[in-house]
């Protein structure tokens, strides 16, 4: 973020509607909860995976530049920094579906383990105190690798010869660890809503979904909070995040067809009705927006040097695939509980709306805190 006072007025105003945002959703939230238990908590794990996905893609953005370098990340890297920072809260926010585990996971009901063979079988993995510490131990390690790296990153440290070589020092093992901890927390959250199912790459392709929200997130940012590149390096800058963007959105393309491919040719009957559920009751319409607004649309839209030169144009993109993004985790999450589309509930909205308005309140604060920082350091 730029020493603009336009933009520091703009982020002050963002913090407000994030604030309103959160004071809705909350009332909302509280509202389905005691009328409606269990869709509660479905809906809050989908809302709460969009906005998780968000901080940990740019939590691995933020180690992937390090690493790498790159005008793109330096664009952003405030902003990416100050999305690492908001993990702790996150971490928060998980609490609540603890709360919930045995309306969401078949596995956490013991009724239902004792007379499931395969539950029984997958126990010693699938049990509530052995989700609890893999939860606690995937945030512990990523706040603990996030206050290292803010620490390293400050002005004072990076002055130094030794401190960008320390930065990279960190990443490289972080971004190991982000990848590992973020397949198994997709496993634990999200796969084992139906443990009878299971994917090869289904990590692989929350990861895309995830550095594919943060960067769409960071378009939207920058469109809102700069000012409009005046020479030709501040629209090139935007090329590089525009074909980053266009990059992720093939490659989660690819993740996803690449497990349809594999799952519908083998035709297990352990494997296909999870697509079966998906491809029926109305479902395959959110499927078909995915194909065709999700990919197809910013796919073509993104070959142009035009739209992605200019932050507006690239923001409403960016703004589409987010929107998308909360699309295709209803899609994963909502068919597990109703084998129809009118599974959808208005606590669907809600509930990303009550964590995004609280989520984005804390990252304005810290990212005006974090440029007023850099600004007292510089001077």
């Amino acid at each position: 973020m730029t020493d603009d006072p336009r933009s520091r007025l703009r982020l002050d105003r963002l913090r407000q509607a994030a604030l309103l945002a959160a004071g809705a959703g909350l009332l909302a939230c509280a509202a389905g909860w005691v009328l409606f238990p269990a869709q509660f908590y479905r809906s809050y794990l989908a809302g709460y995976l969009l906005w998780c996905g968000v901080a940990l893609g740019c939590f691995a953005l933020m180690m992937l530049h390090n690493l790498v370098g790159g005008r793109w990340g330096e664009l952003i890297r405030s902003e990416l920094e100050s999305a690492s920072g908001t993990l702790p809260l996150l971490a928060a926010l998980f609490l609540p579906l603890l709360f919930g585990l045995r309306h969401l996971y078949v596995w956490a009901r013991r009724d239902e383990v004792a007379r499931d063979e395969h539950l029984r079988h997958i126990a010693p993995y699938l049990n509530e105190p052995f989700f609890l510490a893999r939860a606690g131990a995937y945030f512990a390690l990523w706040i603990a690798i996030a206050w290292l790296l803010e620490r390293s990153s400050r002005p004072e440290r990076l002055a130094v010869p030794a401190g960008e070589r320390r930065l990279r020092l960190l990443s490289a093992p972080g971004l190991v660890i982000y990848g590992l901890t973020a397949t198994f927390a997709s496993i634990d959250w999200v796969m084992s809503l139906e443990p009878g199912w299971f994917s090869t790459v289904y990590g692989m392709y929350f990861i895309c979904g995830q550095v594919l929200s943060a960067l769409a997130f960071a378009a939207l940012l920058v469109a809102a909070l700069r000012p409009a590149p005046s020479d030709s390096s501040g629209a090139e800058v935007l090329n590089d995040l525009g074909n980053l963007i266009l990059a992720f959105v093939m490659l989660w393309a690819y993740m996803g067809f690449s497990q349809f491919l594999i799952i519908w040719s083998g035709n297990l009957p352990q494997e296909i009705p999870w697509y079966l559920h998906r491809a029926t009751g109305g479902w395959q319409w959110l499927a078909l927006s995915l194909v065709v607004i999700h990919f197809a649309l910013p796919f073509v839209l993104l070959l142009s040097r035009g739209t992605k030169r200019r932050a507006s144009v690239l923001a409403s993109v960016a703004g589409v695939i987010l929107a998308m993004r909360l699309v295709d985790l209803l899609w994963l999450v909502s068919p597990a509980f109703s084998r129809t589309v009118a599974g959808l509930h208005w606590l669907d909205l809600a509930a990303p709306l009550f964590i995004g308005g609280a989520w984005t309140a804390l990252f304005a604060t810290m990212l005006r805190r974090r440029c007023g920082g850099l600004r007292a350091g510089a001077a």
